[in-house]
């Protein structure tokens, strides 16, 4: 097996034709008795959904039957389903079993026995028959009418009396199925399990409910006795996980419009900017159905954070226009005017300073890029939206129903909000005039703010996913090297009453060796654990994957990995989240390596299931001929390999049909004529004089070990080792580990490591998000500076971010979340809503300087009217936030990780931002005016404040 992996920009048409057509180079360069070579394609979204278990009173080749003829044919045909695969079935067949002593006494070989039957098993036309009035086909019938028939197939003539040998003289006919090298179990009994693949692209959720409405309709039709359980439906999970995200989407809505009463104290500028929610989600609705979204885990999730940020400029923009109304006793059309106009700048700096924070997303390369695409355009969207409707729709509301509010003095509760502010905007002003005259000391608590981001990030944990507690996991075993299926089959069934018994286990699904017939590989061995809801039980699904550990504990010579079921499609290949490969140029010293590490990493307590993949040898029985005796015989090693594999492999040799199906016939010799190395010896081979001899006169048979694979990666021999971490440890901790004990090998020049799966993927992913936030600064940067026209200004604003860093940091150590995709997800989005706070605080306060205010008092009273805006949004996001943050069902780690991040970072640094930016703003107005008055008296026309701290 070759598998080769491309870039995700190049089409999957495309790199499958030029693979055919480099195999079509050296195909006629294989040996002649080798199969075509076949290429198939694997899609990362072409993952298996749903397994589908047969079990009850019938036969397994009963079931089997049932299940291709009826089942998989039903499901195969369902939209979006790509492929449907059969496990641990018995599919029949018509076994010929040869009798080797009879061969023998009537001198006769395997070899002449298959070319009778398959010249005699035969259908063949034979031309038209024409008549005068008619035209008939004229057809041989010599196959097989029913399985009885093949005894009566003459196979030789005896040469002594002449009779006709019939099959049933050297052989014995039975109608069964084919060799068992795998089989399933459902809790315990032995079943046959279909499992469907979707295709790439295709809706997982109307995918799923086609297959089950299928399959309702199947039920009734049934076999007695039998029952169909559908297991491992990934729907369910992604299902309940989008009912959860749609849930705490509409309890944030209604808590961040509440958010907005709180300090409104007004139920019409609450409902006025509690409209911009339903409006901009259902134009952004309109632009993912164009983009050709659906409404899943990703996009619910944008629309969740959107949220918070929609209502945002409508909330600035109602605020703006209440103020202009209460205080200057204006009416509400012309305070809308006013208002909005007044805000329009700061509000459209807001939003594209946001929305060119999350394109960067979007446009992200790989796996992440690929998943997370929707979500960085959806929220992108939203915020577009919500700036068109706070600049038009929520000034025309406010202008209709505020005006009853112009000369309304609210009363007892109604103005506790009024009351509450006037105390915070007392506070908040003594602050920042504290601020301005101790420069020094806010700007030195801002750098140790920003110093506490190193010791912090150091201590967190990093880690490629969050663990969702899914209800259910997987344990995959490879079994000792050798291990035949009926030993493999006896330890499975030792093994799944033990699973069974964890607390909160529904169902257990068991397959042991090859379940398709398609590699013989008998040492592969999986369970499926599929566990109560999470409602339903005390312990979570990673509990409980820890207990099953302890089983495994007691089966040192298993090399297993438990881990839960992959539904998101990151990550790379199979087995543990941290896979090692050793290269080098020999595959001995390659092996000594790994036998070093592997002990090693086992007896570290950051990893669990560490086991090894390398190119086991495994037992052969070597045939060796004397090529002298076999060539004075008139054998050569062909002939024999071919009678070898005929007797002891067995062999399709014809096809038997009955109605419209059609079975393989399997010839071979009996059990008892190919247990062991002294009943080979004895199969017989014809010599170029006719009489018969045994193997052993031209060949020596001895037990050896050899090697059935050749592990290359990018053409050097590689070695593996697969682990995942211990629980409580991140991902990046453990692959730090790993680097250590590998280190500690002192491999010699031309070895090194290459980590794969989960942790590759993690290392590309933190790769592409640096990249995108540094394209994200440089964005807001551009886009700040051409909306205040100054290059200063972006740099005030922007001085809050750094400051913001640690404190999200801190709100992980907090909480106990490591930083992972969502919570960096988590932090773009709080960099844009501290910045936003910015924009408004320095737009006004440019708006006072232009009034004719001088600095300090514009200073002082732009950060003052901006107060109320602030607190309000943030509070709305972090209303909108807290269903996610204190979510608990399925799919809420991602969300969490993501809502912590925003909900505890801007709690935080929310009273340093506020401070930092006016007092950057003063520091920075004053270097302007001294480097001003440099070059003259005529290039500054603002008036002078002496009152303005001279130093820092």
């Amino acid at each position: 097996v070759i598998i080769l992996t491309f870039s995700l920009d190049r089409r999957p048409a495309e790199a499958v034709q030029d693979v055919r057509d480099k195999l079509a180079l050296v195909a006629r360069r294989l040996p002649e008795e080798t199969d075509p070579p076949v290429v198939s394609t694997y899609d990362s979204e072409s993952t298996p959904i749903l397994a589908v278990a047969l079990s009850g009173k019938q036969s397994l080749r009963e079931l089997t039957e049932f299940a291709e003829t009826r089942v998989k044919d039903l499901l195969s045909t369902a939209p979006g389903v790509g492929q449907v695969t059969i496990d641990g079935g018995r599919r029949r067949a018509i076994n010929i079993w040869l009798d080797g002593p009879r061969l023998q006494a009537y001198g006769l070989t395997a070899a002449e026995v298959k070319l009778a039957l398959q010249a005699q098993n035969v259908e063949i036309p034979g031309g038209r028959v024409s008549r005068e009035d008619r035209e008939d086909i004229l057809r041989t019938m010599g196959r097989a009418e029913d399985v009885k028939a093949f005894e009566e197939f003459v196979v030789a003539t005896a040469k002594e009396s002449g009779a006709p040998v019939l099959l049933r003289d050297v052989a014995v006919v039975e109608d069964g199925t084919e060799e068992p090298r795998g089989s399933a179990r459902l809790n315990g009994t032995d079943a046959v399990v279909l499992v469907v693949q979707k295709q790439s692209g295709a809706n997982l959720l109307a995918t799923a409910r086609e297959l089950h409405r299928r399959l309702d309709d199947l039920r009734p039709s049934l076999p007695a006795g039998s029952e169909m359980l559908v297991l491992r439906d990934s729907a369910v999970f992604v299902g309940q996980s989008a009912n959860e995200a749609g849930k705490h989407l509409v309890m944030g809505a209604i808590l961040a419009a509440l958010s907005v009463l709180l300090f409104m104290g007004s139920w019409r500028s609450t409902l006025i900017a509690a409209v911009a929610i339903p409006a901009s989600l259902i134009a952004t609705f309109s632009a993912m159905r164009a983009f050709g979204f659906t409404l899943n885990n990703i996009t619910l999730l944008a629309l969740t954070l959107a949220i918070g940020v929609v209502i945002d400029d409508a909330i600035v923009v109602v605020e703006n226009i209440h103020r202009h109304m209460t205080t200057r006793k204006i009416s509400a059309v012309q305070a809308a005017i006013e208002g909005a106009k007044e805000i329009t700048l700061a509000v459209t700096a807001t939003s594209l300073s946001l929305v060119v924070i999350f394109l960067p997303i979007a446009f992200m390369s790989g796996q992440i890029g690929e998943l997370f695409s929707s979500y960085g355009i959806t929220v992108a969207v939203a915020v577009l939206v919500s700036l068109f409707i706070s600049l038009s729709l929520t000034p025309m509301l406010a202008s209709r129903f505020l005006g009853k509010e112009r000369h309304h003095q609210p009363t007892g509760i109604a103005a506790l909000p009024n009351r509450m502010m006037a105390l915070l905007d007392g506070v908040y002003a003594r602050l920042v005039g504290w601020s301005l005259r101790h420069r020094a000391v806010v700007a030195l608590a801002a750098l140790a703010c920003v110093g506490a981001t190193v010791p912090l990030f150091t201590s967190i944990g990093k880690d490629f996913l969050p663990e969702d507690d899914q209800s259910e996991f997987e344990i995959t075993m490879n079994l000792p090297t050798g291990t035949s299926y009926q030993a493999g089959d006896r330890l499975m069934r030792e093994i799944e009453p033990l699973v069974a018994a964890l607390p909160a286990v529904k169902d257990v699904l068991a397959t042991v060796g090859d379940t398709r017939g398609t590699s013989g590989v008998a040492t592969r061995a999986s369970l499926y654990v599929g566990l109560v809801p999470i409602a339903e039980r005390e312990q979570s699904q990673q509990e409980i994957m820890g207990l099953a550990r302890r089983i495994f504990a007691r089966y040192p010579d298993l090399r297993v990995s438990i881990r839960g079921i992959n539904t998101g499609n990151l990550g790379r290949g199979h087995g543990g989240k941290v896979r090692v490969a050793l290269r080098g140029p020999d595959l001995d010293q390659l092996e000594e390596y790994l036998g070093r590490l592997v002990p090693a990493m086992r007896e570290d307590p950051a990893f669990v299931d560490v086991s090894s993949d390398s190119a086991d040898r495994l037992p052969e029985v070597q045939v060796h001929l004397d090529r002298q005796k076999a060539a004075s015989l008139g054998l050569d090693p062909q002939v024999v390999a071919e009678t070898l594999r005929t007797l002891v492999g067995g062999e399709i040799v014809t096809w038997y049909r009955e109605g419209d199906e059609r079975y393989d016939v399997w010839l071979r010799a009996r059990l008892e004529d190919r247990d062991g190395i002294p009943t080979i010896s004895r199969l017989p081979l014809r010599t170029r004089d006719g009489s018969l001899i045994p193997l052993e006169n031209l060949a020596t048979l001895e037990e050896k070990a050899g090697a059935t694979v050749i592990l290359r990666l990018n053409g050097m021999r590689q070695v593996f080792v697969s682990a995942n971490p211990a629980p409580g440890v991140p991902l990046a901790d453990a692959v730090a580990r790993g680097e250590q004990l590998v280190s500690e090998l002192n491999m010699a020049p031309g070895y090194d490591l290459l980590f794969l799966g989960d942790a590759e993927t993690m290392a590309e992913t933190a790769t592409e998000f640096i990249a995108a936030l540094l394209l994200a600064l440089l964005f807001v940067y551009m886009v700040l500076a051409a909306q205040f026209e100054s290059f200063l200004h972006p740099v005030t604003i922007l001085l809050a971010l750094p400051l913001t860093l640690p404190f999200a940091l801190l709100a992980l150590h907090l909480t106990g979340e490591t930083l992972n995709v969502y919570s960096i997800l988590g932090l773009f989005m709080l960099l844009g809503i501290v910045k936003k706070n910015g924009i408004l605080q320095v737009d006004y306060t440019n708006t006072l300087l232009a009034q004719g205010l001088a600095p300090r008092e514009a200073i002082l009273e732009a950060n003052r009217a901006r107060l109320r805006p602030i607190l309000m949004t943030t509070l709305t996001l972090i209303a909108a936030m807290t269903p996610m943050t204190l979510g608990t069902g399925p799919g809420s780690a991602s969300r969490a990780a993501l809502a912590k991040v925003i909900v505890g970072g801007q709690a935080l640094a929310l009273l340093i931002t506020l401070l930092i930016v006016p007092v950057a703003y003063s520091f920075f107005d004053e270097v302007q005016r001294k480097i001003a008055r440099r070059r003259g008296p005529t290039a500054l026309d603002e008036p002078s404040d002496e009152s303005m701290p001279r130093t820092a």
